[in-house]
């Protein structure tokens, strides 16, 4: 079967591809066989009809529509296989020459994963950072703990730090006056002093009683987490509602015993960095994959098709607008929130969109080179445990669609990729 390949652009290829007539004698045959199923001659039991006889009873548009299509569906797959290329969407297929049966030649002009040209992964040496849990961090749960239990009364006097008030506020901004959402709250607990809100929100609110209102300007930090927040000079309102003051329990065997199964301080605080370790570990560990998959991205260099980076986009763009809907926000209202048209924000979207779409089709190469796959055993079971967590049973029954099953197979190819890069990236195998 020759097939001339022409490199349009390093993601776009088109292929030529002749058949030849030994294959085409084969495909004519399959599809008399099929379609004489249906043939009603006299004398013969429906699907028994000889081939030969059957094709003069059969519609000669039909046979060579289906004749046609069998032959380019069929070789199109098999030249992609020979030239080794991964198609992403449908291709745009050309007949260039049909004579019935005898002699069919098309192109198929489509966008393809460019070359990938990896660095040599296997030396990229990354040190893990170690883990360590602090009295400082073990105290600060032990004094939200002690918030937790502390004796709250209610007091008539000004508040001072070390105080819960309960307040209801709301942020402006600071030129255009509209309310910011993300800054408000009703009935909102603070204590004064716990530095849980921005620089200089809980200092407006010492010194202030039940029934206090209070108007002041702050600036967000540019770190803050909240993106459209960041560096935004907000005004905001605050209404006082109660003070309280607070009697936080000493720190004994006592107030272990009141918080859990524990028999003595030790054993409370033993706890607590249990826990907080196990989660900076996962913290840890995602973070090390992370500056790892980065690491190896930015010394590979890849062709990637405009269409996957325009998909990933969407994609972003989908779960912005979902998370938007479960908090009651409009599309719009973000997008004024964020100073950006729709055009901009989704041109802001590009290059992260890129940096995924590299990382996956870098990790995609490496597990192609490791021989890296998912048995259907490993497969199965992790099905198993995904539908024991989900007791519902339309979610189990998601579960079992092909497309799940594809997505939970690419997720766990890529868990055993990663992991295969970190035992080099460690020194674990050479």
């Amino acid at each position: 079967m020759p097939i001339k390949r022409q490199q349009l652009s390093p993601t776009s290829t088109k292929l030529t591809i002749s058949v030849d007539q030994n294959l085409l004698d084969e495909i004519k045959t399959e599809i008399i066989k099929r379609l004489s199923k249906d043939v009603k001659i006299p004398g013969f039991r429906q699907g028994k009809v000889p081939a030969a006889l059957a094709e003069k009873h059969l519609d000669e548009s039909l046979l060579q529509t289906e004749f046609l299509e069998t032959v380019v569906n069929r070789y199109y797959v098999e030249a992609l296989q020979i030239e080794n290329l991964r198609p992403i969407e449908q291709p745009k297929i050309s007949i260039l020459k049909f004579v019935p049966f005898t002699n069919v030649e098309f192109s198929a002009e489509v966008e393809v994963v460019g070359d990938i040209d990896l660095p040599d992964y296997k030396k990229i040496r990354l040190s893990q950072k170690s883990i360590k849990v602090t009295d400082n961090d073990i105290n600060k749960v032990l004094q939200n703990l002690q918030q937790k239990v502390a004796d709250k009364t209610i007091v008539k006097r000004a508040a001072v730090k070390g105080d819960q008030v309960v307040i209801d506020f709301s942020g402006y901004d600071f030129k255009t006056k509209d309310p910011i959402r993300g800054a408000e709250g009703k009935d909102f607990p603070l204590v004064l002093g716990s530095d849980n809100f921005i620089p200089g929100f809980e200092t407006n609110i010492i010194g202030l009683k039940a029934g206090d209102k209070k108007t002041f300007n702050l600036t967000f930090p540019k770190d803050y987490g909240v993106a459209h927040l960041r560096n935004r000079q907000i005004t905001f309102e605050v209404n006082v509602k109660k003070v309280e003051n607070v009697k936080l329990p000493d720190l004994n065997d006592n107030f272990a015993s009141k918080i859990g199964p524990f028999k003595d301080l030790d054993s409370l605080k033993s706890d607590i960095q249990k826990q907080l370790y196990s989660e900076k570990q996962v913290e840890t560990e995602r973070d090390y994959e992370n500056e790892l998959l980065e690491k190896i991205a930015n010394e590979s260099t890849v062709a990637i098709p405009n269409y996957l980076i325009d998909e990933e986009v969407k994609r972003i763009e989908q779960e912005v607008r979902q998370n938007l809907a479960y908090r009651g926000q409009t599309w719009l209202e973000y997008l004024k929130e964020e100073g950006k048209s729709e055009t901009e924000y989704l041109k802001s979207l590009r290059d992260p969109s890129e940096k995924r779409v590299k990382i996956g089709l870098v990790l995609t190469e490496v597990a192609e080179q490791e021989k890296i796959n998912v048995s259907p055993q490993e497969l199965d079971m992790r099905l198993q445990l995904l539908k024991g967590q989900y007791k519902d049973p339309a979610m189990q029954a998601e579960l079992d669609k092909p497309e799940a099953k594809r997505s939970i197979y690419s997720r766990m190819l890529s868990e055993k990729t990663i992991a295969r890069l970190c035992d080099y990236a460690t020194g674990k195998v050479a």
